[in-house]
């Protein structure tokens, strides 16, 4: 949900920690598009992923995706989607982008395309209508990039993305400002295809989910700013569900 090369530098710690432990390889596969995942692990042709909670929804509607773990945050399993602009901006509230240039993350994001565009849907509207243009930038720190550097007049982002770059880096968040935050929605998780053996699978979820206990594993959570695996579940993706449910029906 981030930039590829961010992608690498932050989970390369953490899928090697995960190697170690259930002794095998690990390759990271990385793709433009949440779409293009969820084909992959539909395929079979990846084991295991961190997918976004709406392709959760979407994916396990086309084919059986395993919940293994997400991820705990200051000790909750939630996140929310953040309503940014500048922060020099006069925006104050969703009303106030009507006529300006909106960036959404990927199509198939849920805080970074499905919520604003329900929010939206509630008030009778489209992002087509809406909004003077819209464009996607594909990962959640481009979309807080372009709100920074004035590429666009808002855009909406996952809040533990939010979060991590005010922690680490907050030369670009500082430049934006939260209008508006939504409900809590589960955490996206990590998923295995149904093809990963049943045996290969609790030994990844084991692994993760003991990962807080061991000092190496600790660390890499602290520097991702999680502070354990959980074993999540499928009823905490229901919104959502009923957010994609309404859409479709309105279309």
């Amino acid at each position: 949900m981030i930039s590829p090369r961010d992608t690498e530098v932050y989970y390369q710690q953490l899928l090697r920690y995960l190697g170690e432990s259930i002794n095998a390889n690990v390759e990271l596969v990385q793709r433009k598009t949440y779409a293009e995942v969820n084909t992959l692990l539909i395929a079979g042709e990846i084991d295991l992923a961190f997918i976004c909670s709406g392709p959760y929804v979407t994916g396990t509607e086309q084919h059986p995706l395993h919940l293994l773990s997400t991820p705990q945050v200051q000790g909750q399993h939630t996140y929310k989607s953040y309503l940014i602009v500048h922060k020099d901006s006069a925006l104050k509230q969703l009303n106030d982008l009507q006529g300006k240039t909106f960036a959404f993350t990927d199509p198939d994001s849920n805080t970074g395309s499905l919520v604003p565009r329900y929010w939206l849907q509630q008030k009778g509207l489209t992002p087509e209508h809406f909004f003077k243009e819209t464009l996607f930038t594909y990962s959640h720190d481009n979309s807080i990039f372009a709100v920074a550097k004035g590429l666009v007049d808002g855009a909406a982002v996952d809040s533990l993305i939010w979060d991590f770059y005010q922690h680490n880096n907050s030369e670009l968040t500082a430049k934006t400002r939260i209008i508006h935050k939504s409900e809590a929605y589960g955490i996206p998780p990590v998923v295995a295809a149904s093809s990963m053996p049943q045996e290969r699978r609790e030994a990844i979820q084991h692994a993760l989910l003991a990962m807080h206990t061991s000092a190496q594993g600790k660390q890499i959570l602290q520097n991702l700013l999680i502070d354990r695996f959980v074993l999540p579940q499928d009823h905490w993706y229901s919104s959502i569900r009923t957010m994609q449910q309404t859409l479709q029906q309105a279309e």
